[in-house]
């Protein structure tokens, strides 16, 4: 376990707890990575996918290409995440490869990320439980605030709680999109042929008519894919990382890409594909056909349980950034300290205060669309990191090596390149806006160092500082190596 030494003066002083309870396994990290990643977004998007490409076999073909790249994301960064088995994620692996500046613009930005989607997924888990209770109509922030207050509470004394919620609530969502699917299976409805086609751009003359409506719809689906990686975060809380969270990332995916495969071969069994294309709902349309009685009930719950199990999921991650962060000295130190039932009550506090920001402004969705680049941007960061650190510290223990290296890595690295070179073009103003949000971070982080080293200049007497004012973590890898270097030895 990593621990962080806290000295005082004072002998009668009781050190605060700074080390996270090894207590996760492998159902966990498959559990939060469902949770993490399936939303409504499976709901909406096959009509979109059907629209776009028109036939059978290409709507099948995207979803499977979204789930391949997902998992070939997943294959990548389980190498950093069992070789560094850090609470913080993607800002541990971008420190680690291009220096504490860089790790601390990712954790930022991945911080501020995830405290959006909270936001945004809470708000609509009010809107959903106003369909279900119109009298809640015109309380949708208060709602939404209680929403995220009540798992804030959930997982303030105990991580054991929270990760427990989140099985629940992951296995409920899943197991009543299974329901929907057995249903729209099992009903005799209408059987699209796999040479099937629609008023599809497919069929349109010409490389590039065929080639921009498929490049659309697998940066749509790529989005329903987003959350594989929620795992990382808990590395540092896993009984056995180096086993767990490769299963857990592949697992969790697979899972994932199953479910979203089977969801629209049910949807193609009941619809149309006109009628699937043309619907701004599509599970909506098929539960009305097999469902008619509840159809309307039973869409708008399953849409709030994946929201619920959004939620608690992305919450429970949030907080182990901003811990990561402090317990380096990049933040306040409070930030780094642990309860007894092992959650980071000051992180989780923090966390919660930037999401009911976000909801009472009602400015989170505009953060989102920022922070969509801000998510493009970690990904080429950090599997940039798998090369230079395969480049730079070729003994580094890794328990798990990347599937296919380097091909594997470069296609996804080439993969999320492209969309962010997309996303730029298609939205200036959110480029505009993330590249002041990633320069905000710049001014903070030169303060938060130089306190931090003003800390250990006052603190000389006790502990001699390195160089640069750098924070090395007992435990941490980079200590070891350091210590197991040649040179050292003698």
């Amino acid at each position: 376990m990593i621990l962080l030494s806290n000295t005082s003066d004072d002998p009668n002083h009781s050190p605060r707890r700074t080390s996270l309870s090894r207590i996760l396994g492998v159902g966990f990290g498959i559990a939060v990575i469902f949770g993490g990643t399936v939303g409504v977004g499976i709901l909406r998007l096959p009509g979109t996918i059907a629209g776009e490409m028109g036939s059978f076999w290409p709507i099948m073909l995207t979803w499977l290409i979204g789930g391949g790249y997902a998992l070939l994301g997943a294959i990548s960064i389980a190498e950093l995440g069992a070789a560094m088995p850090q609470a913080g994620g993607f800002y541990v692996y971008s420190k680690r490869a291009f220096g504490p500046a860089a790790g601390f613009a990712m954790g930022w930005a991945d911080w501020l990320n995830n405290c959006a989607v909270v936001a945004f997924a809470s708000v609509a888990a009010a809107e959903y439980l106003a369909a279900l209770f119109p009298s809640l109509l015109h309380l949708q922030t208060p709602v939404a605030l209680t929403i995220l207050f009540a798992f804030t509470a959930l997982q303030w004394n105990s991580l054991r709680i929270g990760s427990s919620v989140q099985q629940i609530t992951s296995s409920i969502t899943a197991i009543t999109f299974i329901f929907l699917a057995i249903a729209c299976l099992t009903h005799h409805g209408v059987t699209n042929p796999p040479a099937a086609a629609a008023i599809s751009p497919l069929h349109a003359t010409g490389f590039l008519q065929r080639i921009i409506p498929l490049v659309a719809a697998m940066r749509a689906v790529v989005v329903t894919y987003d959350g594989w990686y929620e795992a990382i975060y808990f590395t540092e809380e896993d009984t056995d990382v180096a086993k767990h969270l490769p299963r857990a990332m592949i697992g969790g995916v697979l899972l994932v890409l199953g479910l979203y495969l089977l969801m629209n071969l049910a949807f193609l069994h009941v619809l149309s594909i006109p009628a699937l294309a043309a619907s701004p709902l599509p599970a909506a349309d098929a539960a009305r056909m097999v469902l008619p009685a509840w159809s309307g009930t039973f869409i708008t719950v399953l849409s709030l349980l994946t929201l619920l199990s959004l939620i608690n999921a992305v919450l429970l991650g949030a907080p182990r950034i901003l811990f990561a962060i402090g317990r380096d000295g990049l933040f306040s130190p409070r930030a780094a300290q642990v309860a007894p039932g092992g959650t980071p009550r000051v992180a989780l506090a923090l966390s919660a205060a930037v999401v009911a920001l976000f909801i009472a402004s009602g400015k989170f969705e505009d953060i989102i669309a920022v922070a969509a680049i801000l998510v493009a941007v970690m990904y080429c960061v950090n599997y940039t990191a798998v090369f230079v650190l395969r480049v730079r510290e070729p003994q580094m223990n890794r328990p798990f090596h990347a599937w296919g290296y380097p091909l594997t890595t470069g296609l996804v690295l080439a993969g999320s390149l492209a969309f962010l070179v997309a996303d730029l073009h298609d939205d200036p103003h959110g480029a505009l806006r993330a590249t002041v949000l990633l320069g905000v971070a710049i001014p903070v982080y030169a303060w938060m160092r130089w306190k931090n080293c003003g800390i250990h200049t006052s603190s000389a007497a006790l502990r001699a500082p390195s160089s640069d004012c750098e924070t090395i973590i007992p435990g941490d890898p980079k200590l070891v190596q350091e210590r197991n270097r040649p040179d050292a030895r003698t």
